[in-house]
């Protein structure tokens, strides 16, 4: 039976690129995988293409799943996800990996709410998943939240999530398994290129690999953010504003709401003609 694997699409540019940012000579992968140089070099090289044995060895070295190291153009994704890759996190497509958070606890052992000041925040997308970074945030606790969840409080920036107000602070609950996003539902989003984020999500993970993140304000346009240039997501659970916001009226409250399901929607059907006509 060959087991040669079909496709191998990126294979020779992704074992480069890894190899080189693990700092590693073809030698030294080539002694650790237990195969010739001249066989490694090979592969590198696009000359030959290594069966499946040699596949899962080069998974297993990488600590990177097959399908991805074959078929995911590695040198497109940015320089936090590739970080990732370095530290042995596997890339997450589908939002559904086990994702490692760094938090701190109070004496009885129970999770604090880290608070992440606003002059923390800039430096929240870099140490998100450091412990000392994490451990010196301010902390504290809120009895009526559930002790089996994890908490953590940010501050909010702009006018585009009213009622909640700039300098306001959000406190979301942690989510592992992104496909639970609900559509419609607040979220605090992460990413490397915006920060701290908070938005109204659409879960199009299984369309297309993405989120469509809407604002309340129905001035700022809705956009798409793919699941590998997220870091966290935090599920909206209360906020404090810093000032007090005077009621609308009931009219305004049966337009804004209609108005952002338009919104949503010009933001899909755009995204849909930018796919076509990426595909023409």
């Amino acid at each position: 039976m060959n087991d040669k694997y079909f496709d191998i699409m990126y294979l020779k540019e992704n074992l480069k690129l890894l190899r080189k940012r693990k700092k590693r000579s073809q030698e030294e992968v080539a002694s650790l995988l237990n195969i010739t140089r001249s066989a490694y070099n090979s592969y590198e090289n696009g000359v030959a293409e290594p069966g499946l044995s040699i596949l899962i060895k080069l998974s297993d070295f990488f600590q990177l799943g097959i399908d991805r190291l074959v078929r995911l153009d590695l040198s497109q994704l940015p320089e936090s996800k590739l970080l990732e890759l370095d530290k042995g996190f596997d890339m997450d497509l589908t939002g559904s990996r086990l994702r490692i958070l760094a938090t701190t606890v109070n004496q009885e052992n129970e999770d604090n709410i880290e608070l992440v000041p606003v002059k923390a925040k800039a430096g929240y997308t870099s140490g998100y998943a450091d412990p000392n970074y994490i451990k010196v945030l301010p902390a504290f606790n809120l009895p009526f939240l559930s002790p089996n969840k994890k908490y953590r409080t940010f501050p909010i920036s702009g006018d585009s999530m009213p009622p909640v107000v700039d300098g306001a602070y959000v406190t979301g609950e942690y989510l592992q398994d992104w496909n639970y996003v609900k559509n419609g539902h607040p979220y605090i989003v992460i990413t490397q290129d915006e920060g701290i984020v908070f938005k109204i999500l659409y879960n199009r993970i299984e369309e297309d690999g993405s989120f469509l993140l809407c604002s309340t304000n129905t001035n700022y346009s809705p956009y798409s953010v793919k699941v590998q240039d997220i870091l966290e997501i935090w599920k909206f659970v209360n906020y404090i504003n810093p000032k007090f916001e005077e009621p609308t009226s009931s009219k305004s409250d049966e337009i804004g709401p209609a108005l952002r399901v338009i919104q949503r929607e010009i933001g899909m059907i755009k995204d849909k003609v930018k796919n076509i006509e990426d595909k023409i």
